[in-house]
């Protein structure tokens, strides 16, 4: 029987949706839900703090959010300068560290600066992985990892006739981190997104009717008490997992 510590979810990855729904049905622009996804965020990160999970990926901005409107768009990269300025000491000093995942080349300039800076100054800390994953998709993440060991290959530092799963995934973003172990999307969606595709292999998905400003650390508290119900088998019987015959 696995014990409580087993139980709790090491990596927790989160794709936040409903941010303009929640404000359409308070009557106010899609930038007012976004403004409130914000402090939900905080609220999960602090929640994963004090419940010790090791990792939290959080899914900001996917490679498919450019084709929003612009001026939707643009309004979202301004409270993302904005909440950088504001959050990132306060994060250093709970020992989070910062990492953005994505083809960070095609924001601006000053947006990529903030970036960089937040993942140097946090890169020491480990109380917390926190891992924002902006212009960011699954098929993306498989297609640069291929594509690191391909050239790996061509330099002569691996042998291309042995690259197979194991070796393939050190390439992916996130490789040095616990593997997945719970999916959670707000918003009542129950579809994954292009997010994590690799990395979503075995780990268990819990989708919430939530809409993201509302999710609070209750309802993460459910999801991981979902997951903590969870027989996880990885292709193996019930009777293999459980020592059994």
């Amino acid at each position: 029987m696995e014990n409580s510590t087993n139980k709790l979810p090491r990596h927790i990855a989160i794709v936040m949706d409903g941010n303009g729904r929640w404000a359409k049905q308070r009557h106010r622009p899609r930038t007012f839900g976004h403004r409130a996804g914000q402090k939900a965020v905080r609220a999960i990160i602090e929640a994963c703090l004090r419940r010790g999970i090791e990792a939290l990926t959080l899914f900001a901005f996917s490679s498919e959010n450019w084709k929003r409107p612009q001026d939707e768009v643009g309004a979202l990269m301004e409270l993302f300068l904005k909440a950088l300025d504001r959050e990132v000491n306060e994060l250093h000093g709970y020992g989070v560290r910062i990492r953005f995942v994505g083809e960070l080349a095609a924001f601006a300039p000053a947006l990529r600066e903030r970036m960089y800076a937040a993942m140097e100054k946090t890169a020491g800390n480990a109380k917390l992985a926190l891992n924002i994953a902006v212009n960011y998709g699954g098929r993306w993440d498989i297609a640069q990892a291929a594509r690191q060991a391909a050239q790996a290959a061509v330099r002569g530092e691996i042998d291309a006739t042995q690259i197979d799963e194991a070796r393939l995934a050190g390439y992916f973003s996130l490789a040095d981190l616990p593997p997945l172990d719970l999916f959670i999307r707000t918003g009542g969606e129950k579809r994954v997104s292009n997010f994590l595709l690799w990395q979503l292999a075995y780990a268990e998905l819990v989708f919430s009717e939530t809409l993201w400003p509302d999710f609070d650390a209750a309802h993460l508290d459910a999801a991981i008490a979902d997951f903590a119900g969870r027989e996880r088998r990885y292709g193996k019987t019930s009777a293999q997992v459980g020592g059994g015959t």
